[in-house]
């Protein structure tokens, strides 16, 4: 497998090996060792599934103070995938990165705790499906706007459809600090 550091160094690009023949193809989606020795866990709890159709956009979602980790990947279909940084603290604080996932090109993104995630759907539908490092905590699930010029995501849709939480969801600029996940440095 192939591990690619994004323009946030803590979201990674993962490609992994495919192996094709007369019969179809055949890919390891996840081996606890191999993710580990790059970052990524430390340990998932809980996997999602998620099935959308053209237009719709998800997000962005976090959960504070029990945080996700999620490894998405794409099972049908063709959808961009965000993770923003929102960390306080954080040198990248509000900057976000965006990668295509597919069926087709099999590409997964890990997204660690601390970064707010959302995506939307390319294909004429999408069917997502991710690791998490953390249980769904209702009580500590929040959302961020999709839209906020503060982030300035580059969407490759303009009028997406919404649910009406994430429609409603404040700016980051809205949201006390004290509401979102600390940056801790890794010192080397």
């Amino acid at each position: 497998m192939e591990v690619i550091s994004t323009q946030l160094p803590e979201v990674k690009l993962i490609s992994p090996k495919v192996y094709y023949d007369n019969r179809g193809f055949f890919v390891e989606t996840f081996q606890c060792d191999r993710y580990a020795a790059h970052g990524i866990g430390p340990q998932f709890v809980q996997d999602n599934l998620s099935y959308s159709r053209r237009g719709i956009l998800r997000g962005l979602h976090l959960q504070y103070p029990h945080p996700q980790g999620k490894l998405v990947s794409v099972l049908q279909g063709e959808v961009f995938d965000v993770a923003v940084d929102i960390r306080v603290g954080s040198p990248n604080f509000g900057q976000w990165v965006g990668e295509t996932l597919s069926a087709k090109n099999k590409r997964q993104l890990w997204i660690p705790e601390g970064f707010a995630h959302g995506f939307c759907v390319m294909s004429d539908a999408a069917l997502l499906t991710y690791k998490c490092t953390n249980f769904y905590h209702k009580e500590t699930d929040m959302n961020l706007r999709w839209d906020d010029p503060d982030i300035g995501i580059a969407w490759p849709i303009s009028n997406p459809e919404l649910s009406n939480k994430d429609a409603q969801a404040p700016y980051l600029a809205d949201i006390k600090s004290a509401q979102l996940p600390p940056y801790y440095p890794k010192f080397s």
